[in-house]
């Protein structure tokens, strides 16, 4: 049991980590063990993100586009051949009612949220796969939101619908790989304050009373859903995606 969550030995890739959840599962990871990669577009922010949390443990920066198959296959080709676990974290929102909503804005969203993450799996799948094993198979842990489960009201459809098909993509990768001794699971976060639900990030005093639990995530919640489902206590959860929300998505 005392080894049970460790990270000791394993490398990470982390995509949008250099800010809001993914760096808070990079500390996550950090201080148990693992060595990290994040990704990101902002070579600059990543190289910050690096500094700052270079104190828990051996962390680095790839930076790069994976919004596009070229950019994913760039960013890929500068990885480390031990990467054995990856995180689909990277994401962004578009908001704009239905008669207005452009083209544009679906496809950003679509691309990046979506797209990018099955693409971003096939890439590294034969480094995934030849790291793997029974005993330590490797693990690849998809970020929904609980917006891709509930009826959000949001005017953001190309964001919800992504992470849903992301939940839906999940499932079916979990069985396609988990033979392959590569475990896909995923992670449906509520309120996090990062610099997509600025609202978490600037004004959370607004959001708690929708939430049961009466507060917004912390670091420390989304890094113990992540380790959990990166380490050997995770090794018995294939297509699950697990919701840290404090209870939001039950109370709507």
């Amino acid at each position: 049991m005392s080894t049970l969550f460790s990270l000791e030995g394993r490398t990470a890739f982390i995509t949008g980590g250099s800010t809001g959840i993914g760096a808070m599962i990079a500390r996550g990871f950090l201080e148990h063990g693992a060595t990290v990669i994040i990704n990101a577009r902002n070579a600059e922010r990543c190289a910050q993100t690096v500094t700052e949390l270079s104190e828990f443990g051996e962390i680095s920066a790839c930076p790069g586009d994976i919004s596009t198959l070229a950019g994913i296959e760039a960013v890929v080709a500068e990885l480390p051949d031990m990467v054995d676990i990856l995180v689909n974290n990277a994401g962004t929102s578009w908001g704009a009612p239905i008669e207005e909503f452009p083209e544009n804005g679906w496809d950003k969203v679509m691309d990046l949220n979506l797209k990018s993450v099955f693409f971003t799996t096939q890439q590294l799948l034969p480094r995934l796969v030849a790291n793997g094993s029974p005993e330590r198979p490797a693990k690849v842990i998809n970020i929904s939101s609980v917006d891709g489960i509930w009826n959000s009201k949001n005017d953001t459809p190309s964001y919800i619908a992504s992470k849903a098909g992301l939940i839906q993509l999940t499932k079916h990768q979990s069985l396609k790989l988990v033979g392959k001794n590569v475990l896909v699971s995923g992670i449906a976060p509520g309120a996090f304050a990062s610099n997509l639900n600025r609202a978490a990030r600037d004004t959370p005093e607004k959001l708690i009373n929708g939430i049961p639990i009466k507060r917004v995530g912390s670091w420390e919640d989304m890094a113990g859903a992540a380790v959990f489902l990166a380490s050997r206590a995770g090794d018995y959860v294939v297509g699950e995606t697990v919701i840290v929300d404090g209870g939001l998505a039950h109370a709507r």
